[in-house]
């Protein structure tokens, strides 16, 4: 480790809930991981209800890098996120893992390499799918597998330049200069995610405002997790409630208001779900796999709801014609 090295501090941090039972696991892996420069474990423990206190308590008590537990009381995984960039501050990178993933060899020195010698201030890498102890329904194909978190842009490292190759906060690092120049770069509190509720969406926001910013986004295929889903997530009504919420949510914060409307609803959102309804009807008829087609229906009524409840709230927006 040269000096350079040396003066650097990297924080790997896991925000839980009620997932006492998976932690041990995912602490071991943590701290078996070989990293360039001195790292630290920060467990951000979300107001669990479960034995999780007691059990991150035991975990500090053992050998490896120092796991460093907090405790934020405000529900919700935004509040967990922003408390760990919080505790982070004065770190050079914050990596930061879910409590339902295990982190494979080589995802810190990638994250290292990608931050200290390639320049990026946000790297992201592959997220895969552990179904080792849950059978794949056979109706979850591949085009699916992203709906649950899985994320794999190839075999090979590049910059990120748009939204068509996104990374997500399960597997991301960030530089933390950003944070300490802006005060206000947080995940955004309108697309929170509390306790084992669905949906969310705030690190597809902090992934657009770092677009937005331009700053350098790199994928390494190198930065890898395994990636366990709950059972009651391989349900096709849990594909469809995540998209009617992804589609309020967006329309309740991000929609504009158009000019012609009834009940806050601009005309085309209702020829829209018209068109995708007939046509999720059409490949039931036909006994082909439907699901993907019903989720788009169930995004456009989240944003007719979306639209209805803003405007039943009289929530100010831009008008556009």
């Amino acid at each position: 480790m040269s000096p350079e090295q040396a003066s650097k501090k990297l924080t790997f941090a896991f925000c839980t809930y009620n997932r006492s039972k998976r932690l041990a696991n995912l602490v071991s892996a943590m701290r078996a991981q070989s990293c360039p420069i001195p790292f630290e474990i920060l467990a951000v423990d979300n107001n669990s209800s479960d034995a999780t206190g007691d059990v991150l308590k035991q975990l500090a008590q053992l050998p490896g890098p120092l796991l460093r537990c907090v405790h934020e009381p405000n529900q919700g995984i935004v509040a967990a996120r922003n408390r760990a960039i919080q505790e982070a501050i004065d770190s050079d990178i914050l990596v930061f893992i879910d409590d339902d993933e295990l982190p494979l060899s080589g995802l810190l020195e990638a994250v290292v390499d990608a931050c200290l010698s390639e320049g990026a201030e946000c790297v992201g890498g592959r997220i895969d799918i552990d179904f080792t102890d849950h059978q794949q329904p056979s109706w979850l194909d591949s085009e699916l597998l992203g709906f649950l978190g899985a994320l794999d842009h190839g075999d090979q490292a590049f910059w990120i330049e748009d939204n068509t190759t996104p990374v997500w906060a399960g597997n991301i690092a960030y530089d933390m200069t950003m944070f300490r120049k802006d005060p206000a770069l947080r995940f955004d509190s309108r697309y929170d995610r509390k306790g084992k509720t669905v949906g969310g969406g705030e690190d597809v926001m902090m992934f657009n405002a770092l677009l937005q910013q331009k700053r350098r986004m790199r994928y390494r295929p190198d930065m890898a997790i395994l990636h366990d889903v709950e059972p009651w997530r391989l349900r096709r009504h849990y594909f469809l409630e995540v998209h009617f919420l992804a589609g309020y949510r967006g329309a309740v914060n991000d929609f504009p208001t158009y000019i012609r409307t009834y009940l806050g609803i601009p005309p085309f959102l209702i020829s829209q779900i018209v068109r995708q309804s007939w046509q999720w009807l059409l490949l039931a008829c036909t006994a082909k796999n439907s699901l993907r087609q019903a989720m788009n229906v169930s995004y456009s009524l989240g944003q007719i709801c979306g639209c209805f409840s803003r405007w039943k709230n009289k929530k100010p927006t831009n008008k556009l014609n």
